[in-house]
């Protein structure tokens, strides 16, 4: 009876040890009592980079004053020999050189700006026309995110609040898997010139709220890396298959010789 007992009891705590092991590799922000957030302060603005879709839209109380600046396009759709129209209001796509052909001023650099900035700007040129200040409205409509590997619902993303942190990207795709590597989070960015760069980020560091990659940009990508046990579960999973059809095959040739032999 004193032997169980005291297999019961070293087998408690392996297994308190195991748990407190393995908690350790998944659960986020481990030293957050250790970190000084005051470098976190400051709202996040999102700024216009070349390739972004924006809607634009001006207000006033003069309506004919401010329709050329909200021109539509017709979205047509076909249901059998019925054709039905919609107007939606003109995008306005920004080239590689950070520019923007809109009504009536023409050729606008805003490319680097936030979206108040360019409200600002617009609102400045137009004004003059209008008796009373109109209201200026930008929207970036292609802001997204991609979020692949380890998590549960890997996908692209909308960024509707042209604001969104890592952690809130990887909750829209489900949080990570358990195979999820925590400490080795990979984000691949493209700049306004193109140029490529790859950041790599520690959930388990709560640090990461003070990294200048916190927040996600435009068309940033996600990926989140298997960890060991996920990797040699596949690489046993394929050497299994391998093995078993070997033997197989072996056992097939043994029986059909063993066959013929009589």
């Amino acid at each position: 009876m004193r032997t169980l007992k005291n297999i019961f009891l070293v087998s408690s705590v392996f297994l308190f040890l195991a748990s407190c092991a393995g908690s350790k590799k998944i659960v986020y922000f481990q030293n957050i009592d250790e970190v000084d957030l005051s470098n976190s302060a400051g709202l996040y603005d999102a700024r216009i980079m070349p390739k972004d879709i924006l809607s634009i839209t001006v207000f006033s109380s003069d309506p004919i004053t401010s329709a050329p600046y909200n021109q539509t396009v017709q979205n047509t759709m076909s249901n059998n020999q019925l054709s039905t129209g919609s107007s939606m209001l003109q995008s306005y796509l920004v080239d590689n050189n950070g520019d923007i052909n809109f009504p009536k001023l023409g050729t606008i650099h805003v490319q680097g700006l936030t979206k108040t900035e360019c409200e600002k700007m617009i609102l400045e040129k137009i004004s003059p026309e209008f008796n009373e200040l109109p209201i200026v409205t930008v929207r970036m409509s292609s802001y997204r995110v991609t979020v692949t590997g380890e998590v549960n619902r890997p996908g692209v993303f909308p960024v509707t609040s042209e604001k969104m942190s890592v952690l809130e990207a990887l909750a829209q795709a489900g949080d990570l898997t358990l195979y999820g590597r925590r400490d080795n989070i990979l984000l691949l960015r493209e700049d306004a010139t193109g140029k490529k760069s790859v950041h790599k980020l520690d959930l388990k560091d709560a640090n990461i709220i003070n990294s200048p990659y916190y927040y996600v940009q435009q068309n940033d990508v996600i990926y989140v890396e298997p960890n060991k046990v996920r990797a040699n579960n596949s690489t046993i999973g394929q050497s299994t298959t391998i093995w078993f059809s070997v033997i197989s095959i072996l056992t097939s040739l043994t029986s059909l010789i063993v066959n013929i032999a009589r």
